[in-house]
């Protein structure tokens, strides 16, 4: 279920509830593997987009989920505006 949302150009309900899926088997994945970690982010690359996912380490089960277009945008600093925006959330 999506909390909230900024822009348009995709269905995000649809994507969050694909990508919880995303999350959840990695997490299975991870407790198979015997790996006592957590995930910081995860990241898809598609041909024009990025797409970033942060699961929220002070609240299992919440991730923030960021879209970007590659041609705009810069990686690296995305990835540090997900760290600040969940270091900052209130939920």
């Amino acid at each position: 279920m999506t909390l909230g949302r900024i822009g348009s150009g995709l269905d995000l309900d649809l994507a969050a509830a694909g990508n919880t899926e995303v999350v959840r088997a990695k997490m299975k994945t991870m407790k198979s593997l015997g790996l006592a970690d957590s995930i910081e982010d995860i990241l898809i690359t598609l041909g024009k987009q990025y797409h970033i996912i942060r699961p929220i380490a002070a609240k299992p089960g919440l991730f923030l989920y960021l879209v970007l277009d590659k041609a705009k945008s810069n990686l690296a600093l995305a990835r540090r505006n997900c760290q600040d925006a969940e270091a900052s959330l209130v939920v």
